[in-house]
């Protein structure tokens, strides 16, 4: 998580994990774009088009909404953890751009990480919970 100069470019990184899935992300100066995985954030987030928008919220809470293309490599879980991984790799990858941006973010809830996960299963229990039907005789 650090920003990085590449031939006259800034890139600014940040990690973001949600259950199972992991993402990393780029914020590169630019128009706007989003591309996850070679692929462009409203054909990878197909189903659910609000997706997109709830990745660039974390840009329009600081007012940046096309000033950075988001670029991010996502691999585990599902679209919904995907996004919110992508949401959260945003936020912290804004944190390295500006400090002071760490402030309106966490106040929105953009930097909280969801700690929920799966839990596992239990010998015994058919699933993590669900027990075997019980007959008293």
């Amino acid at each position: 998580m650090e920003g990085t100069e590449s031939q006259d470019r800034v890139v600014y990184w940040g990690t973001g994990r949600r259950k199972s899935a992991i993402a990393r992300v780029r914020l590169v100066p630019g128009e706007g774009k989003v591309v996850v995985n070679g692929k462009s954030g409203e054909d990878y987030f197909n189903r659910i088009p609000g997706y997109v928008n709830s990745l660039k919220s974390p840009l329009e809470t600081l007012g940046f909404e096309n000033e950075y293309d988001i670029l991010v490599n996502a691999h585990g879980g599902g679209l919904t953890g995907q996004a919110d991984a992508v949401k959260l790799g945003v936020a912290r990858a804004l944190c390295v751009q500006d400090p002071s941006n760490r402030q309106p973010l966490k106040t929105e809830g953009y930097l909280t990480r969801d700690p929920r996960c799966k839990e596992r299963k239990k010998y015994g229990l058919h699933k993590a919970r669900k027990a075997p039907q019980f007959s008293k005789r």
